[in-house]
Formats: C-alpha cells, sequence, structure tokens
C-alpha cells in the first residue's frame, strides 16, 4: 500500500488528497496541518468579516471527521511538519497540542504548507492579519467584545480592499494607508483611478506614501507626523512562503524561499511534489517564470498530481495565465497575462478603448476601460486589464482563453460575441481592440 502525506490542509492540500482519492481508493493518505481549521475558503473570508456571508459552513465547510468519513483521508490539525528528511523518506511532526515530535514515513509527499502574512513588527492587542479561519474568528470576536468602531487598514492588495469595503460594510470608520502610491499592484496603476473615486464617494480616508511609526495603546503615530487613535488595525502587507521547515532537506528552493516546480509539479526530487502559494512554475503563453498565489493555480495543482500519482503522465501543468479579479464597492479589476513589471520583456503595443459595457440605448449602460498589451514581433495577447462596473469579468475570461490557444492580437476581430443589447455590442470591445490593432504595425 502506497503512503502518501500531505503537508498542509486547505485549497491545493485538501483538493489534491481528495483528487488522488477519487482516482485511488487504495493508499493511505494522511495530510498534516498546523493550524486549527481545514479547507476553508481563503477567498470568502473578508466577506464573511463584513457580514455578506453570514453562514459559517460556507466558509469552513469541512472538519477532519467529515472528510474521514466520505473520503477516507485522515487530517491532523494542529500537527505542523517542522522538517523533511528527503533520504529516509520521513517527516518530523510536532503535535502543538501535546508538545510531542514525532517521526512519520511516507512514498509520496506532497507539500501545500501556503504562505504566511508578513507582519510590521509592531506589539499590539489590536492588531491582525487575514490568512485563516482563525485569524477571521479573532477579528470578529474582537470587534464584537471591544465595540470596535475605527479601523486602520495597512497596505492596498486585493486582501486590504477587499477588507476596507468590507469593515465599511460592517458599519466601522476605516482609514486605508500605503507605504507608496503604487496600489492594487496586478493592475496598471493608471487603471485603478476608480478606487480612489470609491474611497472618497465612501467617505474613507486614505493616504498614500504613509507609514507607522509607533503604536502607543490605541494612539497610532505615523511617519507624516500625525496621531490617531483606533479601535483596530488589519496589517495586509503582503505574504512569504512557508518553506523554512524544508531548509534541512534537499529539496531546492529559490532566492525567495519559493518551490520550484516542473510541469508535473515535481519538485527537483521525484518522489516529492508541491503546490499552491509556495511554489514558483512558469507561464503559458511566454517564455518566463511566474508565481500566482491564487486559487485556481492550486486546485489546478491537485488534479494534476493525482493523475500522475495515478499513473497518467500526460497529464501535465501548460502553465499559468495569471488571471485575477478583485470587487471594489461598485468597481471590478480584472487582468490576466503577464504582470505590469515584466512587461519590460518585450516589444510590445498597447491598444485600448473605453466604451459602454454593451448597447448604448439599453438602460443601466456603464464604462468599461479595457486595455490590451501584444507582442509586436508575432502579435501575440501579452497582457490585458479591464475595469468597470459591468463586463470586465467576461472580457478578461474571453482573453484567457485567447491567450491559451494562441490567438493573435488580430484574430480578435473573428471572436462572435453573444449579442443582445443588454449585454454587449454587435461588435464587442474585444472585436474593437482587434481591429484597432490593424492599424499598428
Amino acid at each position: 500500500m502506497t503512503k502518501i502525506i500531505v503537508v498542509g490542509a486547505v485549497a491545493g492540500g485538501a483538493t489534491c488528497a481528495s483528487q488522488i482519492r477519487r482516482l485511488d481508493k487504495d493508499s493511505d493518505i494522511t495530510i498534516f496541518e498546523k493550524d486549527r481549521d481545514m479547507s476553508f475558503a481563503n477567498c470568502g473570508l473578508p466577506y464573511y468579516i463584513g457580514n455578506v456571508i453570514t453562514e459559517r459552513g460556507d466558509v469552513l465547510p469541512l472538519t477532519p471527521e467529515k472528510f474521514k468519513d466520505k473520503k477516507n483521508i485522515t487530517v491532523k490539525t494542529y500537527h505542523e511538519v517542522v522538517t523533511v528528511d528527503d533520504k529516509a523518506q520521513t517527516v518530523s511532526v510536532l503535535n502543538h497540542q501535546t508538545g510531542e515530535t514525532f517521526e512519520e514515513s511516507y512514498d509520496k509527499l506532497i507539500l501545500s504548507p501556503g504562505a504566511s502574512a508578513n507582519r510590521l513588527g509592531f506589539d499590539s492587542d489590536m492588531i491582525f492579519t487575514l490568512r485563516n479561519m482563525e485569524d477571521t474568528d479573532a477579528i470578529d470576536d474582537y470587534i464584537e467584545q471591544h465595540q470596535a468602531k475605527k479601523a486602520l487598514v495597512v497596505g492596498a492588495g486585493y486582501i486590504s480592499l477587499e477588507v476596507v469595503e468590507n469593515l465599511h460594510h460592517r458599519g466601522l470608520n476605516v482609514t486605508l494607508i500605503h507605504r507608496s502610491e503604487k496600489v492594487n499592484k496586478l493592475m496598471d496603476q493608471d487603471m485603478n483611478q476608480p478606487i480612489f473615486d470609491e474611497l472618497e464617494a465612501n467617505n474613507i480616508t486614505y493616504r498614500l506614501n504613509e507609514e507607522i511609526e509607533t503604536i502607543e495603546g490605541k494612539t497610532v503615530t505615523f511617519k507624516s507626523g500625525k496621531k490617531e487613535d483606533y479601535d483596530l488595525i488589519i496589517e495586509g502587507v503582503g505574504t512569504h512562503p512557508n518553506t523554512k521547515f524544508l531548509n534541512s532537506s534537499n529539496i531546492e528552493l529559490d532566492d525567495k524561499g519559493f518551490i520550484p516546480v516542473n510541469d508535473k509539479f515535481e519538485t527537483n526530487i521525484s518522489n516529492i511534489y508541491a503546490l499552491g502559494d509556495a511554489i514558483t512554475s512558469h507561464y503559458r503563453h511566454v517564455d518566463l517564470s511566474a508565481q500566482v498565489p491564487l486559487a485556481w493555480g492550486a486546485h489546478r495543482g491537485a488534479s494534476i498530481i493525482a493523475e500522475q500519482l495515478a499513473g497518467n503522465h500526460e497529464v501535465t501543468f501548460k502553465g499559468y495565465l495569471g488571471s485575477n479579479i478583485v470587487k471594489f464597492f461598485d468597481y471590478t479589476f480584472a487582468s490576466v497575462g503577464v504582470k505590469p513589471s515584466e512587461l519590460d520583456n518585450f516589444n510590445y503595443e498597447i491598444v485600448e478603448l473605453k466604451s459602454g459595457a454593451h448597447a448604448g440605448y439599453y438602460p443601466g449602460n456603464s464604462e468599461l476601460h479595457l486595455r490590451v498589451y501584444f507582442n509586436k514581433e508575432n502579435r501575440q495577447l501579452l497582457r490585458a486589464a479591464a475595469v468597470g462596473k459591468k463586463g470586465a469579468d467576461k472580457r478578461i475570461d474571453v482573453l484567457s482563453m485567447a491567450m491559451m490557444t494562441g490567438v493573435t492580437v488580430d484574430e480578435l476581430t473573428e471572436f462572435e460575441v453573444a449579442y443582445a443589447p443588454p449585454y454587449s455590442h454587435p461588435k464587442d470591445l474585444i472585436n474593437m481592440i482587434g481591429y484597432q490593432a490593424r492599424d499598428i504595425k
């Protein structure tokens, strides 16, 4: 009987174990999870804090007991894998409830340790990060117990933006600060103006190029010299991979601590696989490495690893496209392809337009800003971004499929839209990008 150990029981690890069991009814599968909960919906946590999602079971649908009953997979929470001996094929596991450490052998090892939130280093009971369900409960309980009214959110990535919106919906007076002028960094910076428009429309204070200098009690002193009192601070200042436990092994890590994997999600050691936020792989449409810590990649990796272990070696990973999206009040910000910072690797041109999301004469229209970058040398799509109140997700999803299949910018003229006045135009925005690109040689 094959003995499989999985490190991490959230999106990547739990899904991978479940997919393995779908194809393999006999192997002994054990998941070690260092935290309290398994298989919670990371992306739903801000909305649970904001009371947009009200049912706990919607964001925390599984327990180890339910998983065992449904899948015959053992999940041990509060069990942290602290070292890996890839020669002996064993892991050392710390049981946080008893303080004891024990060794467990494996035939196959799957690493899905995820990432941890960066911290600013201040010591205060009112500072939180939002990474898991335990953090969510702690924030929720703190707001209730302390009747928090005024919150400070530090950072302007998509998690921070979602937290700002949801704390506002919950009735808190929210301030957002960010240490630079670059917000929502996966989006083109000049397309982020609606973020600031929405902050102002909702009377949310924000300051860029601002940082915390000291915290004394509830009083925060900023580098700008301002002093303000808060009841709650949430830090959203990035993450780092949970891979220090691999330092004593022969598993390769890159200079940032990520685990490089091949198109089978294998590490440099053939019986050890990795997936999720802690890995680095490659793009599908261009020859660049890619680190994409988003849900789709974790779920795709889970499926591919399961197929590999079942002997279906022709099923491999063709790469990321980096599709991402965030809602901020009434606006949607979405993009696909290489990051803005990676565009300098290419000789590119830009085509963009601002147009109604659907036929202008149909009520409820709103402006959609669509931008496409293409490679001048082969006309292939490199990146696309869309911002608007309606239709941004649709256009980015279509362009994602176009990138996946190698469609050129000129071939966008051939995209056959499902047209009716409430949804689009006879010539969709995607078509118009293609027509405009014909004039750029």
